[in-house]
């Protein structure tokens, strides 16, 4: 089973997921979850810097896509669901991500069947939009 499925299956609240390994060695952070929404924290590091003009790296901004999605989506998972993980990501950088903290906030569009649309955004710590991303995530059928 892939980390994304089993962080779905594992219903991760926020000490969790900012326990995770990837989460922590990233500096993220879980700021707020519900049903179809989640927004997350990342703490800006030596690790996440080396953008354009010392920016967040582009593929971290493309990893806090993926993970916020996940995290957005999970609280709508119904019984017989079963996560197949990300089909398409897509990010659009408008502009470098600079501060001491960025932000990801996911709002899942609609969720179907076998699959789902997401729409994220990427802030910087003083609220500039800095990136666009979605994603579609696919379920197996059930059995």
């Amino acid at each position: 089973m892939s980390t994304g499925a089993q962080e779905m299956r594992s219903a991760p609240g926020a000490r969790e997921f900012d326990e995770f390994p990837l989460h922590r060695t990233l500096g993220l952070k879980l700021e707020e979850a519900r049903t179809g929404f989640a927004r997350i924290r990342l703490d800006t590091s030596p690790l996440t810097l080396g953008g354009v003009g010392g920016s967040v790296h582009g593929g971290v901004l493309a990893a806090m896509v993926d993970i916020v999605m996940l995290r957005a989506l999970f609280a709508t998972i119904e019984p017989g669901d079963q996560p197949a993980g990300t089909a398409d990501l897509d990010i659009t950088y408008l502009r470098p991500a600079l501060g001491k903290r960025i932000y990801a906030e996911a709002t899942v569009l609609r969720k179907g069947r076998q699959l789902a649309v997401t729409e994220v955004s990427i802030l910087d710590d003083s609220g500039k939009l800095c990136a666009k991303g979605r994603t579609i995530y696919a379920f197996r059928a059930g059995s």
